[in-house]
């Protein structure tokens, strides 16, 4: 004799199947969302250019300063280059704000007076150059009256260019020795 099974549905089965599609969907789900995001956030995200030609390119795009500079070791100018670390730009004095070169006024001895002269000399070539950008940093004015500028060309801080070549160190504020 045949046994016949009533199966009551109460709802519970249905629950459960419902619950065992969720959970078998939900690694699928997952992966497309993360893959929908990140296919997302990657086309959002810029392209790099650090280092690139165009960056260069762009960079001496933007410099725009420039004039033909001479010595003024004592007393004002209207272009001209004072020692490694000041200039005159167009009458106003300009203290080069990220370096620290030998004092050629005063120097302390015959060494600090021979590299201050050379610093002197390579920043006046730097500056002549050509076109060259004065980017502003968080004070304006030192305390003698000078703007404080950093110059670049291309992007390049001209002051770290004597940093390089040992006619300078980078500024760390106050007077430091030379000799």
């Amino acid at each position: 004799m045949a046994q016949h099974f009533h199966v009551q549905n109460d709802g519970s089965n249905l629950a459960k199947a419902k619950r065992w599609r969720i959970m078998a969907m939900s690694p699928l789900t997952l992966m497309l969302s993360a893959a929908t995001f990140w296919g997302v956030w990657t086309m959002s995200a810029p392209a790099p250019t650090q280092g690139t030609a165009a960056t260069a390119i762009a960079a001496k795009a933007s410099d725009t300063e420039s004039a033909s500079f001479s010595f003024c070791h004592m007393g004002g100018g209207a272009n001209c280059v004072v020692d490694g670390d000041t200039i005159y730009y167009r009458g106003a004095k300009i203290r080069i704000a990220d370096i620290d070169t030998p004092e050629t006024h005063g120097p302390r001895c015959p060494a600090e007076a021979k590299r201050g002269a050379a610093a002197t000399r390579r920043m006046q070539e730097l500056v002549n150059a050509g076109p060259f950008t004065l980017k502003s940093i968080d004070r304006d004015e030192d305390r003698y009256g000078r703007k404080l500028r950093i110059l670049t060309r291309g992007g390049e801080s001209l002051g770290s260019i004597l940093v390089v070549e040992g006619l300078a160190r980078y500024y760390a504020g106050g007077r430091r020795s030379w000799c």
